[in-house]
C-alpha cells in the first residue's frame, strides 16, 4: 500500500512544491496538497505547515508523510516538528543531485530516525535535485533496527 503524501509550502516553496507536486503525481503518487494553492507573496509559512503536520501526526498506522517546502527549510521543519509523533528533517541540498553525502543524509533520516517529513530549502536547491532528494526519501525504508525503533520511542514519548 502506497503512503499518502501532503505537500505544503509557502510563497517561498509555492514553485518547487508545484512542480514536485506534477512529478509525484506523474508517478501514481497519492498527493494531498495543503497549500498554498496560489502564490501570496506575503503569506505565512505556519498555517501550511501546521496543516501538513497535523495530517501526518493524526495518522496512527504511520502512512502519511509530507513534503513542505519554504525558502530555507528551517522554520519549516520547526513548526512541524511540535506536533506528537512528527519527525520533520531538513534538506537544502548542496553539490550535484547525486551527491554521495548529501544523499546519505537523506537516507540516514529514513534508516536511523523513521523520519515522516521532508522540509525542502527551495532557495537552495534545483528542481532536478529536489526530485532526486524526494525519490530517495520516499524510497529509503526504516530500517527497524530495535536500536532505532527504541529512541523514536524516546523521541515520541518527550512531552
Amino acid at each position: 500500500m502506497k503512503s499518502t503524501i501532503i505537500l505544503a509550502a509557502d510563497h517561498a516553496g509555492f514553485e518547487l512544491k508545484e512542480a514536485i507536486k506534477k512529478f509525484l503525481e506523474g508517478r501514481g503518487e497519492q498527493v494531498f496538497d495543503v497549500g498554498a494553492h496560489e502564490l501570496k507573496p506575503e503569506d505565512d509559512y505556519p498555517e501550511y505547515m501546521t496543516a501538513a503536520a497535523m495530517k501526518v501526526a493524526s495518522d496512527m498506522k504511520g502512512q502519511t508523510r509530507a513534503i513542505i517546502f519554504g525558502g530555507s527549510g528551517q522554520g519549516e521543519a520547526m513548526v512541524a516538528n511540535r506536533f506528537p509523533g512528527v519527525r520533520a528533517v531538513v534538506w537544502y541540498g548542496g553539490g550535484d543531485s547525486a551527491s554521495d553525502s548529501h544523499e546519505s543524509i537523506l537516507k540516514l533520516s529514513r534508516e536511523h530516525n523513521n523520519s515522516n517529513v521532508l522540509s525542502i530549502g527551495a532557495r537552495f536547491v534545483s528542481e532536478d535535485q529536489a526530485k532526486h532528494a524526494v525519490l530517495v526519501w520516499l524510497e529509503t525504508p526504516f530500517s527497524n533496527e530495535e536500536r532505532h525503533a527504541r529512541r523514536i520511542e524516546e523521541i515520541d514519548s518527550i512531552e
